[in-house]
């Protein structure tokens, strides 16, 4: 075997233009592979850490979407056009969900989410629209955030990693918010005026039930990762993000309506339904209070007991959208899924559990299309090398068809040109492997040293953050260096059968010619 070395060797020696050349194209296509697998490799770590550590946990449960449908923290994902924004589900029998959650092993620690999204106004209630036509205004130029309400001070414990730049938490029970200095940003270029602590904004929901509530800016803060994927976020008290998140009692009947509501006023016409007004209701008198006398004294009385719909409107302070946990081992997190979702299955609970990636499915989709996108591409480019790699190996086979005439002449069996010209493929890729990983490190480390960094917050959406990075690992030099010899092996083989096809004195005499 050692002399089929030496011997493979000499030979790519001596047919230096056509080894330069395949040479070139493996250094060329393995150099591609690392570099677009470390970026990719770069993003999904990235992604991952950021979310798991600061928004997702390892864990998140909540109630099952209905078909054709996916939930994340950060909204409904769904491709039936309606008039309005589909509100997250609240998770039913939340005491037993929970009870199974303690139960259960290998969970560090838990926290309940609230999860909507809102606009941060001025002074009045805002028309989108007009901010829409506006030109000069781009999506990050505008205050619209998610708004986060966690349990109590489990979710600070949870999630700790608040970068207060000034300000507190917001109280228990009050209308005070924390916002991102993103939103900060935005606002006051919107308004054209400054944001501070203490000030009174409206906020404002983005479906389609136009609740607007003042709101007391009490702390501001810079994300956990400045390069991170994630939208900019204002924190709440989950009474005040109930309302957004249309987490009523009323939404619990799901389109039943009590009987004990006073529905006639359905079939009274114009003239029954005014008729207890006075003609004189609208004529203004100096001696007398018509405008609101006799005329009008039962005027509330025509929506009949409305205790019941005041109380219906009131937030439930049982709802919420998701449990989020964190595992004692994160390397234990899939087992502990599996588990919590077949006991919530034994239970019949309408939940599941999913990990981080399911629960950022808005942002972890992205960063998969790109990958996928990329392997097509990546597919594509080793095909094609592979084929000039082939037709070159085809060429140079029938140039040396005297060369393998003479080797069987004297005695060489089939088997042994067969190792020959494999060794020397062999050979030459894991040259060129060795090459095409130098050049890779040396574009990375030349690339990462720049530190590149995009702040449209869509493109870090995208490319899950905003600092581009090469991440290689063993792995994926591992996995490239395989791919490319048993492709390059792959590619050898038809040259290499029809050359041995040729008999020893045809081979001899195509050589002479």
């Amino acid at each position: 075997m050692r002399e089929i070395f030496k011997l493979a060797l000499r030979n790519l020696k001596e047919h230096k233009s056509k080894t330069i050349i395949i040479a070139s194209f493996l250094v060329f296509g393995i150099a591609i592979v690392i570099l677009g697998n470390s970026f990719l490799e770069s993003v999904n770590r990235g992604l991952e850490k950021d979310f798991r550590t600061n928004y997702t946990g390892d864990i998140a449960i909540g109630k099952n979407p209905e078909k054709g449908v996916i939930n994340d923290l950060f909204g409904v994902n769904t491709t039936n056009i309606t008039t309005e924004i589909p509100q997250l589900p609240a998770i039913t029998d939340l005491d037993k969900v929970m009870e199974i959650v303690n139960q259960t092993e290998g969970i560090k620690s838990h926290t309940k989410l609230i999860s909507a999204q809102i606009l941060v106004a001025y002074g009045v209630e805002m028309d989108l629209s007009d901010l829409i036509d506006r030109d000069d205004l781009g999506f990050d130029d505008l205050p619209i955030s998610m708004l986060f309400a966690g349990e109590d001070d489990s979710y600070w414990n949870t999630f700790p990693s608040v970068n207060f730049v000034e300000g507190t938490y917001p109280a228990a029970g009050t209308n005070e918010i924390m916002i991102d200095t993103r939103v900060k940003k935005a606002y006051e270029s919107l308004y054209s005026r400054t944001l501070n602590l203490g000030d009174t904004v409206l906020c404002a929901g983005a479906n389609s039930n136009n609740v607007i509530r003042e709101a007391k800016v009490v702390g501001i803060f810079n994300p956990p990762n400045e390069n991170s994927a994630m939208f900019q976020i204002v924190y709440c008290n989950p009474d005040f993000a109930r309302a957004f998140a249309d987490l009523t009692y009323a939404s619990n009947f799901e389109n039943q309506i009590p009987d004990s509501i006073d529905l006639s006023i359905n079939t009274m016409d114009e003239d029954d339904l005014f008729s207890s007004f006075d003609d004189d209701l609208f004529s203004i008198d100096d001696t007398s209070s018509a405008f609101v006398g006799s005329g009008i004294e039962d005027f509330d009385s025509i929506l009949g007991d409305t205790s019941l719909r005041d109380e219906l409107n009131k937030t439930d302070d049982g709802a919420w959208h998701y449990i989020l946990a964190k595992a004692k081992n994160p390397g234990q997190t899939q087992s502990i899924i599996n588990e919590l979702n077949e006991k919530f299955k034994e239970e019949g609970l309408d939940v599941y559990a999913m990990d981080w990636k399911r629960a950022a499915y808005s942002y972890s989709q992205s960063v998969e299309g790109i990958g996928l996108v990329f392997n097509i591409l990546i597919s594509i480019l080793a095909i094609v090398v592979f084929i000039i790699i082939m037709n070159t190996m085809i060429v140079s086979v029938i140039e040396r068809t005297g060369e393998i005439g003479t080797m069987r002449a004297i005695g060489a069996e089939k088997k042994f040109v067969r190792r020959l010209f494999f060794s020397e493929t062999i050979m030459l890729t894991s040259i060129s492997s060795l090459l095409g990983i130098i050049v890779a490190a040396i574009v990375m480390a030349i690339f990462n040293s720049l530190n590149i960094t995009i702040t449209n917050s869509i493109a870090k959406m995208i490319l899950g953050g905003g600092l581009l990075r090469f991440s290689p690992t063993a792995g994926i030099i591992i996995t490239t260096i395989v791919v490319a010899i048993g492709g390059s092996v792959i590619s050898n083989l038809y040259p290499v059968s029809s050359a041995l096809k040729i008999t020893p004195l045809k081979a001899l005499n195509q050589g002479g010619n």
